[in-house]
């Protein structure tokens, strides 16, 4: 096995493979203090990557183009690395169990590819057993080594938080685990290097991978409780963020929001932990009911247009409903798992023409991923509903005599507020019918 002062002075090989949201700032972080080869399938990352442009927009340009890192899409090249760190997507599939296609395939590449005494490392989201039962065999079968003897496996779930620049890889704990001791070490040593915020020794891969993927089941309850509240609230005529406002007075109430629960962790992580537990036959309770409930919302975001546009005369089939914001959350490009989808198809339904804009998110992408057209703000007129979805910052300049001006009927002004962004007593001051979640 390598040593950590081998990777330090340059006489050993760090690979990551997937240079996406979680694998690119992990790769410029290493590239500081050893040799890194940043790895990934898509030819068209890497000549971007190449040329000192992340469309993810986690790392500044400045630091990628200073970044001493080497890119490729050949995987032979990862036969240099001593570690190689597996940092892939782990979606669902439309029936939402997990669809271990990243992770499967880049096991296959590195496995094909692995040299004797290598580290395998992965860092994305699992059920826990899986990098044991699924990812080993595979690294096994494809070089031909066998774990414990010829190579070590470790696992480091990833905690980005996508355009945070608050909490990013540097200020948050890392928890390392490894199939065995002296593994585990390394990766202290690892990535000690260049975390900051200090290094978590789980007692094994399994504790490791159950930590990851309950901190987002942990979130998502939370939010689909403020989701359940919002509902009564609104049946009650009650304003749930004043509510919410009221009861965060108290020192240890937590502050989570009602919203669209979408994104690579929080929608999809309590999958992969009821997908593991159905299999061994316990049936979740508690987890599939807040999953449920943060499923429906988009669809009751949808109905309480509906109503609103019944009530204002304006519900007719073809009427046009504007949507602002196509990402996950504000202010990244990031459409993963995005639940303003969910809304747009349920209007859709409904036989209105929606008008999908965002000013954050790439509009080849969306349409690849979704087939949804994303139109400029500018085209955002003669409607008869506005849905603010996503936060952005950029929608902060928007007053309410200029949303106003995006109607058809600007005496029938209805707008949604998903996100509780704009000021409600602004807008109902001109006579916009204003409703938020």
């Amino acid at each position: 096995m390598v040593t950590f002062e081998e990777l330090r002075s340059d006489t050993a090989t760090l690979a990551v493979v997937g240079l996406g949201y979680v694998g690119l700032p992990l790769a410029v972080a290493f590239a500081r203090q050893m040799n890194v080869l940043g790895f990934d399938i898509s030819s068209r990352r890497i000549e971007e990557l190449r040329n000192g442009l992340d469309r993810t927009r986690e790392v500044d340009n400045a630091d990628l183009q200073t970044a001493r890192l080497r890119y490729s899409n050949d995987p032979e090249d990862l036969r240099q690395a001593s570690v190689i760190i597996v940092a892939v997507p782990t979606p669902i599939d439309e029936h939402r169990s997990p669809d271990l296609t990243p992770v499967r395939g880049a096991s296959i590449t590195v496995g094909e590819n692995l040299r004797k005494g290598c580290v395998v490392v992965y860092e994305s989201t699992v059920y826990p057993g899986l990098t044991e039962e699924i990812c080993i065999p595979i690294l096994e079968a494809r070089s031909g080594l066998k774990c414990g003897q010829d190579f070590s496996v470790g696992y480091s779930p990833e905690r980005i938080n996508p355009g945070d620049k608050v909490h990013t890889l540097e200020t948050i704990t890392k928890i390392v685990s490894g199939s065995d001791a002296a593994t585990t070490d390394l990766l202290a040593d690892l990535y000690g290097s260049v975390v900051k915020a200090g290094i978590h020794r789980a007692s094994g891969i399994r504790v490791a991978e159950a930590a990851k993927v309950i901190e987002n089941t942990q979130r998502d309850l939370n939010i689909a409780l403020m989701n359940e509240l919002a509902v009564l609230f609104d049946r009650m005529g009650i304003d749930t963020l004043e509510v919410l406002e009221a009861a965060g007075t108290k020192w240890n109430f937590l502050p989570f929001r009602p919203g669209l629960v979408g994104g690579h962790c929080i929608g999809v992580d309590p999958y992969y932990l009821t997908f593991k537990a159905e299999a061994l036959g316990f049936h979740p309770e508690v987890i599939l009911a807040g999953r449920r409930i943060n499923d429906h919302m988009g669809k009751y975001v949808a109905e309480c247009a509906v109503k609103r546009l019944i009530r204002a005369g304006c519900a007719g089939r073809g009427a046009r409903v504007g949507i602002l914001g196509f990402t996950f959350k504000e202010n990244v490009p990031d459409l993963r798992n995005t639940r303003v989808v969910d809304v747009v198809r349920e209007l859709e339904d409904y036989g209105f023409a929606v008008l999908v804009s965002d000013a954050e998110a790439d509009p080849a992408e969306a349409m690849h991923e979704y087939g949804q057209q994303l139109v400029p703000q500018k085209e955002m007129r003669n409607l008869d509903a506005l849905i603010l979805a996503v936060g952005h910052t950029a929608y902060a300049a928007l007053t309410p005599q200029e949303i106003k001006s995006f109607f058809a009927h600007p005496d029938k002004a209805v707008v949604l507020d998903v996100k509780s962004f704009f000021d409600p007593q602004a807008m109902r001051a001109v006579g916009i019918d204003y409703w938020r979640l």
